[in-house]
């Protein structure tokens, strides 16, 4: 498979820049049952407990912790579909990212700063300060050029890798459920 060059990355960034600030849609849904398998979904269940149901994410760890179990500020991974679109050089690799939820909204530091809330079908996820950077694997999958470009400065400002989240309503999500930030005292009262 054939990478695409900087060149070609950075003439998609406009159209990422022109992502929706609030009201974007679900454009897809991927559960990760076990190691490099993936399963696209019509509808998921966003849980406290588990994050996205069925994915290997509970059960599978983190480095991050100390002692190896999951970490609740990478629960769910969120990736704007622009991006992931441009570097899989269209829609058939995009569930390669390894998210779980792809959003044509502009997920950067400024549209929505760690604590913020996004409302994804039922469900409400909480916007991690933990920071979503990819890994050997997206380099294997997309090359090095895009892994410079996710991670540069802009990159990084944009969150061109994504974000990590944790639930903190959970629901059902369904592709083409809105996408829209959520006022914080708007739940706080939500029911648990």
């Amino acid at each position: 498979m054939e990478h695409l060059s900087r060149e070609r990355l950075a003439a998609g960034l406009g159209q990422i820049r022109d992502s929706p600030a609030d009201g974007g849609r679900v454009v897809l849904l991927v559960r990760r049952p076990a190691v490099g398998e993936r399963d696209l979904l019509t509808e998921a269940v966003l849980d406290h407990g588990a994050g996205l149901a069925g994915d290997n994410w509970l059960a599978r760890g983190s480095k991050s912790t100390p002692d190896g179990s999951a970490d609740l500020q990478r629960q769910v991974t969120v990736m704007n579909a622009r991006v992931a679109k441009l570097v899989a050089d269209g829609t058939d690799r995009m569930p390669l990212a390894g998210d779980q939820v792809y959003v044509d909204l502009d997920l950067s530091h400024d549209n929505l700063p760690a604590g913020s809330l996004l409302a994804v079908g039922q469900a409400v996820l909480e916007v991690s300060e933990a920071p979503h950077l990819g890994c050997a694997k997206f380099i294997e999958r997309f090359g090095t050029e895009a892994m410079r470009f996710v991670n540069s400065r802009t990159g990084r400002r944009l969150r061109l890798r994504g974000m990590n989240a944790r639930v903190v309503v959970p629901g059902i999500v369904r592709l083409g459920d809105l996408a829209t930030k959520v006022p914080v005292r708007l739940a706080a009262s939500a029911p648990r």
